[in-house]
């Protein structure tokens, strides 16, 4: 199986800015554990992270028919991108939706995605371990 890691917005910053919700492991750090991760499990992984959601949507336009599904952690843009909703909705492969923290838990307005509803599902608050739920998913 073949897959792509998406994140967002201020994931770049992830291992150096509010480590007591996101954990003290870079994102660079992250995605080598899931890249041992896939390959343990015989799939092979693509990682992308960009700050600017038109690159985002892009991404997600261009797995159609290159990937076998996409874990997309949006950041904040989770919260208001409709481009990104509708970049999801316009493409059969499926998205899973990640979150590092749980979400219901933090600020009122962290707990609206307008992602969730076209994406085949949702895992949250369990930290760096949410990515790899997301892989072990596509194999349900």
């Amino acid at each position: 199986m073949k897959l792509l890691v998406l994140n967002g917005v201020n994931l770049n910053l992830t291992g150096k800015r509010e480590t007591g919700v996101y954990g003290g492991e870079t994102l660079e750090e992250i995605n080598a554990e899931l890249a041992a991760y896939a390959k343990e499990c015989g799939d092979t992984v693509d990682f992308f992270q960009s700050n600017l959601e038109g690159e985002l949507c892009a991404k997600i336009q261009s797995a159609q028919g290159n990937y076998d599904g996409i874990v997309l952690n949006a950041g904040a843009f989770t919260h208001y991108s409709y481009a990104l909703r509708d970049a999801i909705a316009a493409v059969t492969v499926p998205v899973v939706e990640v979150h590092m923290s749980n979400v219901h838990a933090r600020e009122e307005f962290r707990k609206k995605s307008v992602l969730t509803e076209v994406c085949r599902g949702e895992i949250l608050g369990f930290g760096k371990h949410s990515y790899r739920l997301a892989l072990e998913s596509f194999h349900l």
